[in-house]
């Protein structure tokens, strides 16, 4: 334990507040978890270069998300098996800093390309018309710098005011990383103004974009049961299902994990934890899952990419 007047050079994660000694019965779901993110999204990279049919705005954006999900995983995973496997954990003052900047980075482009692709089918179903004319590389290629500038912008302040902070109470972090809300509870001064402006971050992120898919989605809707055909009803909104399953995943998780990290006192400290991790792991692995089921023309040129590699890997 620090004295308040100390600035601490490193910080200690518990890991799972409640279950330090099940923590390595728990690990292999977090291992297989963080094995499938790298899997699936790996695939995916190599299924989209490998086939020029999949070199459409959908599929790109798709590409750019799987990328960020391997960081995302990446950003927090190992740790978090360093702690439970091997009872590492430490972790410097500056390098909590940074691993908070790629978490809510991360998070934060995550929400804008989710955002990104229901303005995506909001244009091929609601203006099939002007699709290729709106939805070009140049378009993305704007969108993804737009999307790392507010990253940036947004959370870099964080780390400012962190830095602001003149001591802290203790130097253990009752979580398995160095989530924002846990990091901030440590310090023995006002933290008001870092508080309110990690509210004003979640919901100018999180709920601005969501907020916008839902209108997106509204509109995509009443423009679906305006067709005239139910087959045709279907087709469009079996485009929509794989992207509604994956933002609904990852904002339902998101919400629970900021919310009860401030408001939730009588859930257990073990079950928020180990939400707030799932929500980091579980949906960048549901998502090349999702997508790989659910959408024809990876599944088919997944199938053409292997036969090709087993083709050419025979004797």
């Amino acid at each position: 334990m620090l004295n308040s007047t100390i600035y601490p050079n490193f910080f200690i994660l518990v890991g799972i507040p409640g279950l330090e000694n099940k923590q390595k019965l728990i690990s292999p779901f977090f291992f297989i978890f963080y094995i499938f993110t790298l899997f699936g999204n790996i695939t995916l990279l190599v299924v989209f270069s490998a086939s020029s049919g999949l070199h459409k705005p959908m599929f790109i954006l798709l590409s750019i998300l799987a990328s960020n999900d391997i960081l995302l995983g990446t950003s927090t995973a190992p740790k978090m098996l360093c702690i439970f496997w091997f009872n590492d954990r430490r972790i410097s003052f500056d390098a909590c800093l940074l691993q908070m900047f790629f978490i809510h980075s991360f998070t934060s482009i995550e929400s804008g390309l989710l955002l990104a692709m229901a303005f995506d089918r909001y244009i091929a179903i609601y203006q099939p018309l002007r699709y290729g004319s709106t939805m070009t590389n140049n378009l993305i290629g704007k969108l993804v710098i737009m999307l790392l500038v507010r990253a940036a912008g947004l959370v870099g302040p964080i780390l400012i005011l962190f830095k602001r902070l003149p001591a802290f109470k203790t130097n253990i972090i009752e979580h398995s990383y160095c989530e924002h809300m846990a990091v901030l509870k440590l310090a023995a001064a006002d933290i008001r103004i870092n508080s309110a402006y990690g509210l004003f971050v979640a919901f100018s992120i999180l709920g601005l974009d969501l907020l916008f898919i839902l209108i997106s989605y509204g509109m995509i809707f009443r423009a679906v049961f305006s067709l005239p055909f139910k087959e045709s009803r279907l087709r469009a909104l079996n485009t929509c299902t794989p992207h509604i399953c994956v933002f609904l995943s990852f904002y339902v998780l998101a919400f629970f994990s900021f919310l009860s990290h401030r408001y939730g006192k009588r859930i257990p400290p073990y079950i928020h934890i180990i939400l707030s991790d799932l929500y980091l792991l579980v949906p960048p692995m549901l998502n090349p899952l999702v997508y790989g089921m659910k959408t024809n023309q990876i599944r088919e040129q997944f199938c053409k990419v292997l036969c090709k590699y087993q083709g050419t890997s025979l004797p």
